[in-house]
């Protein structure tokens, strides 16, 4: 009779490339020695790119440790993660395998849930939701609901391609998948491309943080440090393979809208003028080569308009265009025939020749941000009627980056504060059907004398009680109302009134900590809670003994 086989199979191989990643790597080794799923069913395998800091010392320490969970390899430089992670995936035995960053760590009960997830859903991929830390930016929209079954092309997996996920090892090795060892960043995407396109169901696990995204405090991450030119090649590599596994079609576009609105566009975003002219121009040939194969009609109206336009201007080679359209300043917008273009360099230039449609804003949702950084204060001061007792109101005038036949379009005076989710883009789309503040008095809308933008004016009556006002700009265009703050721009404001004369109050004008204007109503003085029904009955008795 033969002997039962005792060799352990793990549940899960945690894969980790190594290299200089001291004191972080602490932190990643810790949290998984002490993962709720137990030593028992986790395997960690652990590879020393050439590390020359304590990364090595820190490695063994923990295998010595943790002798039948730790394995650790050591191996000259490669130059990238892809190296180390291929000699783990050869060494790993678990039945799935999950990859991460030696300067991260996970959540203690993120191994347990996650192989438990694609255990009673038969998944082959699982990915478990991913937070950045100090400043780290992850993509958050996959992670709004957990889902046993999406796809690849109809969800925001586009926008989330690193390696960090729960694979099913049994179809990586039945489809020989590896890492690309001759990119030096970006060799995870064609390995997770490869793995979702052929995986028969993908799971999301988003009610559990997961997996926590360091950005190390010198920003030393590979990522962070790579040049524009290496950046490119890489990110046409991971397009060429992806283009060879995916049709053309909406479900290629589905994946390449990520690639042209981040790996692409990141290479044209205000770095890119300070480069050398030379480089400028082999980035813009890179991009053109790109976009010349994939950038479809379809995607190019599924982007926002101001990647689009920069995508648009250096596929042209347009280099000068390019640069003004970065560093220029706001961005106008035309609105004619019903239609709204960004006015941007090149726009209607019949020497490049690009379509309108490519400026033409479709459903943007980066309009907020947009019109907030041309909307702006021009004047403001008060009107007082009479002397101390007559009414008080603020005469303001501002400018809105809209041109051409600008239909509803207006300034006034809101009383509520504005939601968080304003904060960052500097406005927000209303919903639908909103109720707008009052307007003000005798408005007043003229083109600006630069010719960028529309000169809104406006009087408002002031309340005589306690108030914080803040002046918006309304504007109607594609189809939404949209809600921007007027900023005061550093232009000088009317110094504080007194008014009324029964009760004074005072009146004055002032930014806000994020540059917008309020107006602030409040009286000098308050009488206390009773007073003034105690002042009328000492009053009363005094009357009463004066009649005796």
């Amino acid at each position: 009779m033969g002997r039962t086989s005792d060799v352990r199979v793990p549940d899960v191989s945690v894969v980790i490339a190594v290299y200089n990643t001291m004191p972080y790597l602490t932190d990643c080794l810790n949290s998984l020695v002490k993962q709720s799923i137990g030593l028992g069913r986790l395997e960690i395998v652990a590879v020393d790119d050439g590390s020359t800091d304590d990364s090595a010392r820190e490695l063994d320490r923990f295998a010595a440790k943790y002798p039948n969970s730790v394995k650790v390899v050591h191996q000259a430089n490669s130059g990238g993660p892809a190296a180390p992670s291929n000699r783990g995936l050869e060494i790993a035995s678990g039945r799935y395998v999950y990859f991460m960053g030696s300067d991260d760590y996970l959540g203690k009960e993120a191994l347990e849930r996650m192989v438990a997830y694609g255990d009673k859903h038969g998944s082959d991929v699982v990915v478990g939701k991913m937070v950045g830390t100090n400043g780290r930016y992850v993509h958050q929209a996959l992670y709004k609901k957990s889902d046993p079954d999406v796809s690849l092309y109809d969800s925001a997996l586009p926008f989330t391609l690193a390696n960090t996920k729960l694979f099913r090892r049994e179809p990586v090795e039945a489809h020989k998948l590896r890492f690309p060892e001759d990119m030096p960043v970006g060799s995870d995407q064609p390995f997770t491309i490869e793995a979702l396109v052929r995986a028969e169901k993908i799971s999301v696990l988003a009610d559990y943080v997961c997996y926590y995204a360091v950005k190390r405090g010198d920003a030393s991450n590979i990522t962070y440090r790579a040049s524009h030119l290496a950046r490119l090649r890489c990110t046409a590599d991971i397009m060429r393979h992806a283009a060879a596994l995916i049709e053309a079609g909406p479900r290629r576009d589905a994946v390449f809208k990520r690639h042209f609105t981040w790996e692409l566009a990141k290479l044209v975003q205000d770095d890119f003028p300070a480069l050398e002219p030379e480089t400028q121009r082999d980035v813009c040939a890179g991009i053109a080569a790109l976009a010349d194969l994939y950038f479809t009609d379809a995607l190019r109206d599924s982007m926002d308009v101001k990647r689009r336009v920069r995508i648009g201007l250096a596929q042209r080679g347009a280099l000068d265009e390019l640069v003004d359209a970065i560093s220029g300043g706001p961005v106008t917008f035309l609105i004619e025939d019903g239609r709204v273009y960004a006015r941007y360099p090149g726009f209607r230039d019949r020497r490049l020749g690009l379509p309108d449609r490519l400026f033409e804003v479709i459903g943007d949702e980066g309009l907020p941000a947009l019109l907030a950084e041309g909307t702006g204060l021009l004047d403001a001061a008060w009107e007082q009627t009479g002397e101390r007792g007559g009414n008080m109101a603020v005469s303001l005038t501002a400018r809105v980056p809209v041109v051409g036949d600008p239909g509803a379009l207006s300034l006034r005076l809101a009383p509520d504060a504005m939601p968080r989710s304003a904060d960052k883009p500097g406005g927000r789309r209303l919903p639908e059907g909103a109720a707008l503040p009052a307007s003000g008095d005798g408005p007043t809308r003229e083109m600006s004398d630069d010719g960028a933008g529309t000169v809104l004016g406006a009087t408002f009556p002031l309340p005589p009680r306690r108030a914080s006002l803040g002046a918006r700009v309304y504007v109607d265009m594609v189809g939404a109302t949209y809600e921007i703050p007027v900023k005061t721009k550093d232009r000088p404001l009317p110094l504080a009134r007194r008014w009324r004369e029964r009760i004074p109050y005072r009146v004055s004008a002032a930014g806000d900590r994020r540059g917008r204007l309020v107006i602030g109503t409040a009286p000098l003085w308050e009488p206390s809670p009773g007073v003034g029904k105690r002042l009328r009955h000492v009053l009363s008795r005094v009357k009463r003994k004066l009649t005796r």
